[in-house]
């Protein structure tokens, strides 16, 4: 558990699409007095994914460095994560289907993510969708990229120090925080 006299190192931010989850991340980046550095995983594949990024990157002022990199996440983070910066990585879902795209092994993937991040020089926040709220999806592709996505978000909860969950702008306490306690 977070210690609260002390800065914490990695935060976890989970929300649905269009939650606020990248406003809320890129707002305690600007609050930290680091200097704010963006790992973006998206490509734009299309017109409207092209149109996505441009309004994202409109919200930025020159205070941010951004680092594109859409596949080769964990090395980013090792190069990029310093004392005098923070990190927010925009977005892990994005990644996590550009590795998916390229059939590369998502379980080993993750893992090689999650067990970075205790050991990273500087603080980071992962943005992350919630994914596994809706619907089984009809085929096995999307299946198995919902899948993945839990247990994605599943391992970075437990590696980050704190994680919060944003619906509709709000950000909610999710670690640390109690265990509720139960009697039966």
């Amino acid at each position: 558990m977070p210690n609260p006299k002390r800065p914490i190192g990695s935060l976890l931010v989970l929300g649905g699409a269009r939650s606020g989850k990248s406003r809320y991340a890129q707002s305690l980046a600007e609050s930290s007095r680091l200097r704010p550095v963006l790992i973006a995983t998206a490509q734009a594949h299309d017109a409207e994914m092209a149109e996505r990024i441009a309004r994202h990157a409109a919200l930025r002022d020159a205070r941010w460095t951004v680092v594109e990199e859409s596949v080769a996440l964990a090395g980013a983070l090792r190069r990029e994560a310093r004392k005098d910066r923070i990190v927010v990585v925009d977005c892990a879902t994005l990644w996590l289907s550009n590795l998916l795209l390229k059939r590369d092994n998502l379980a080993a993937a993750t893992q090689d993510l999650a067990r970075i991040v205790a050991g990273l020089a500087g603080p980071v926040i992962f943005v992350s969708n919630e994914a596994g709220c809706g619907i089984v999806p009809e085929n096995a592709l999307a299946r198995a990229f919902r899948d993945a996505q839990g247990l994605l978000n599943q391992a970075l909860a437990e590696a980050c120090e704190a994680v919060v969950s944003v619906n509709a702008g709000i950000a909610l306490r999710l670690k640390p925080a109690r265990e509720p306690n139960f009697r039966f």
